[in-house]
């Protein structure tokens, strides 16, 4: 797989600005973390490329944050394919419902889609992580998951990123 990143990055470095772009919107929907992780091309190796999206990350003005959230979509459960796939099917309903309650609850109190990393997280522990961590986290004021949130995206977006260097699709 190392042999593939690595073709797969060369790929990234010598694609023309604008399919770069593309793919690292991929990503991260935020306009300027995608330019910017194009416009400091070519990365030596993936854990420059990597290095270089954290800090473009850290870097998210409130308004980058609000058009990656933007972009990024609130998948319930129970509508096709979501981060929960290869959840146990033992799951109960119940489950399910108060997730959709939860996630309705955070947008309506933060206007903004809840985002969760869970890159490490076996099939079977997401819903409970997920649910664990959107009850959590609507008890923070918005400045607080302001935070949290960009942290969240940094992951899921360093998540995507080094997905997209192992795969074949590029």
């Amino acid at each position: 797989m190392r042999a593939r990143a690595v073709t797969t990055l060369r790929r990234l470095n010598t694609s023309a600005a604008e399919t770069a772009v593309s793919l690292l919107l991929d990503c991260c929907g935020s306009r300027r973390w995608a330019a910017r992780l194009a416009a400091h091309r070519p990365y030596p190796d993936v854990e420059s490329l990597l290095a270089a999206a954290d800090e473009a990350s850290y870097d998210l003005t409130v308004t980058d944050l609000a058009e990656a959230l933007a972009a990024e979509t609130a998948p319930h459960p129970l509508d096709g394919p979501h981060p929960l796939d290869g959840e146990p099917q033992q799951s109960t309903l119940a489950a399910h419902t108060a997730l959709r309650a939860a996630q309705a609850e955070y947008e309506r109190q933060f206007a903004h889609t809840f985002l969760i990393c869970l890159d490490g997280y076996p099939p079977r522990d997401r819903l409970d992580h997920t649910l664990a961590g959107i009850r959590t986290r609507l008890e923070n004021n918005s400045e607080e998951e302001w935070a949290v949130t960009a942290e969240e995206l940094r992951r899921v977006a360093r998540g995507r990123l080094g997905r997209l260097v192992a795969s074949e699709a590029f």
